[in-house]
């Protein structure tokens, strides 16, 4: 799977789940990709920043919480029928100041892990997410035909040096 590391993705972006203790926090997404799904703060990583100064600035941006001791967790590969391409990297911490607040692009919620609404999110969220909450590592190629999930390839690590 690591192959997918040497491709070219036309966008590169960040995602970042923030913990407290058995819930996650999630947004209402308002525009842009996905708009419409439920998912979690991120966005593209601009240019000169590196992905965890994306996962900051984007948590701050979308629900005012200053994110710390992020971890990568995992890295998602993503091809659209329609061209797009896009490399994502996933991060998770429980360490971050503030109050979650709705922005122009977001509108976050708490939710207990137990239930989240899977129903409403991107369709490749139900293969990974239960098995990051667990504290495994992985990488996730999927092909979209816009809303419609047509492949996946996914591995997972149950380390960090398996993963990196």
């Amino acid at each position: 799977m690591k192959k997918y590391d040497k491709r070219y993705y036309k966008e590169n972006a960040v995602v970042t789940y923030i913990m407290n203790k058995d819930s996650l926090l999630l947004i209402n997404k308002k525009r842009g990709l996905g708009a419409g799904k439920v998912n979690v703060p991120g966005g593209h990583i601009e240019d000169g920043e590196t992905p965890f100064e994306a996962a900051y600035r984007e948590s701050l941006e979308e629900v005012s919480l200053k994110v710390e001791d992020l971890v990568l967790v995992g890295k998602l590969y993503f091809k659209f029928l329609d061209g797009l391409t896009m490399m994502g990297w996933v991060f998770k911490t429980d360490n971050y100041t503030g109050e979650p607040k709705e922005s122009d692009e977001a509108d976050p919620f708490w939710c207990n892990t137990a239930t989240i609404p899977f129903n409403n999110m991107w369709a490749d969220d139900i293969v990974w997410i239960p098995e990051m909450l667990k504290g495994r590592f992985f990488r996730g190629y999927f092909e979209f035909d816009e809303d419609i999930m047509l492949k996946r390839v996914v591995e997972f690590y149950d380390s960090y040096e398996e993963f990196i």
